[in-house]
């Protein structure tokens, strides 16, 4: 993976990147997507872009290895053409294993002494240890604060004279079987699992802006399977959840109150469909093919107001859920009013107006921060978790993107590189 340096997110300070190949694979529901970059010391540039349907997959979790395998083979074979080169590492989304968010404190005396790298290292590997929870697996741990004596809230204890010092960690943890699917399948194209990240926690990355990181802000990342959540909170995630639910099952709503075929149902809400009744919707009959029907002489044409109809409790259904997790978990007021929907699915219209409505928050559609070399066609929300996973590979350490990954201390030449890693995490 390289050196690892990783700078503070700020719009005043730029990014450093490391040097090398970073490789991104999305695999959701309904589509995989695969981003090829390489990363310079100043720079992340796009060199290759595919996304192709995915089959295999349901809710997040693998049904099928042999269609995950081959939609995972045809994206990468994609990116790799348009790239002109071939990958080995890749990092990947999760959403399977019913994410989890776990929270441990470690602490250690220190008697007056400066803090270094080392203690810091021995610290954050004690808070890592501490992120266990039986039957399930953790895929990424990071600090969300320091205590350093009675000061907290402290975002770099570096260089600083203390008795003691404790971190608060936050881990997002998964059932293993799962997670171990969704890497067998990744490894069965001859492809080895770098590191992998929740989801929605990748979007944020790449649509956040350093005030929302900051001040508190709810990622709401509509997939075609699951609808994930994620809240930031002081530049750090604060929790994780997984609503099981998202676009395919406003298809499936659309095929089976139409009796349409699920083809004909994702074309006609794509291009008709809406999620309220109040926006605008101009054609006022749609055409809808029938099951087992061939032809458009048995075409059904319903009113266009019928599909909003459909669309709208569904998506009402989503959003009062993702609401519910959100006050059980006490973060619906703590991280503020401010939410960013992003994945395919948040592309409906009217569904913003509809999430306002229903989370009572501000809400914007979040399109990923622009990357140098990505095509236009790449910039949509459905893009978002890929470049996220871009911009991980190329700047967080080995040790955050795979927890299992060993800590090594900082050696002569690297003095400072901790003090860098930890004023990345902290945005």
């Amino acid at each position: 993976m390289g050196e690892t340096i990783r700078m503070r997110m700020s719009e005043a300070q730029p990014t450093a990147y490391r040097t090398g190949l970073v490789a991104a694979l999305d695999i959701g529901s309904s589509k995989v997507v695969c981003l090829i970059a390489r990363s310079d010391p100043g720079s992340l540039r796009v060199l290759g872009a595919a996304l192709r349907e995915s089959q295999g997959v349901k809710a997040g979790t693998v049904t099928s290895l042999e269609n995950v395998e081959e939609g995972i083979r045809e994206a990468v074979a994609a990116a790799e053409n348009h790239a002109d080169m071939r990958i080995q590492n890749v990092l990947v989304s999760v959403n399977c294993g019913a994410p989890r968010s776990v929270n441990a404190r470690a602490a250690m005396t220190l008697d007056g002494a400066l803090v270094t790298d080392g203690h810091l290292l021995e610290l954050l590997a004690e808070g890592r240890a501490r992120c266990q929870v039986e039957g399930h697996e953790v895929i990424q741990a990071s600090p969300v604060s320091y205590v350093v004596d009675e000061a907290r809230g402290v975002r770099d204890p570096s260089g600083m004279f203390c008795h003691r010092i404790g971190v608060a960690m936050h881990a997002v943890a998964v059932k293993p079987s799962p997670l171990q699917n969704l890497k067998l399948a990744v490894e069965r194209c001859h492809l080895s699992v770098a590191g992998a990240l929740f989801a929605p926690y990748a979007s944020g990355l790449s649509t956040l802006t350093p005030d929302e990181m900051q001040l508190g802000a709810t990622v709401i990342d509509m997939g075609g399977g699951v609808t994930s959540i994620a809240v930031f909170l002081e530049g750090a995630l604060v929790h994780a959840d997984v609503v099981p639910m998202g676009g395919l099952n406003v298809t499936a709503d659309l095929a089976r109150m139409l009796a349409a075929p699920l083809s004909a149902a994702e074309r006609i809400k794509t291009l008709y469909g809406a999620a309220l009744g109040d926006i605008e919707t101009g054609t006022d009959v749609v055409s809808v093919p029938q099951m087992g029907e061939d032809g458009d002489a048995y075409a059904v044409r319903v009113p266009r107001s019928m599909l909003t109809r459909i669309i709208q409790p569904r998506l009402e259904e989503i959003f009062a859920e993702v609401q519910t997790r959100l006050r059980a978990s006490g973060f619906d007021v703590a991280a503020g009013r401010r939410a960013v929907l992003t994945g395919g699915a948040s592309q409906l219209a009217g569904t913003r107006e509809l999430a306002q409505r229903v989370l009572n928050k501000q809400i914007r559609i979040g399109r990923p921060q622009n990357l140098q070399g990505l095509p236009a066609a790449s910039t949509g929300p459905d893009y978002a978790t890929a470049v996220g996973l871009l911009r991980a590979g190329a700047t967080m350490p080995p040790e955050s993107l795979n927890p299992d990954l060993p800590v090594v201390p900082p050696t002569r030449g690297q003095d400072g590189f901790l003090r860098r890693i930890v004023g990345n995490l902290f945005g």
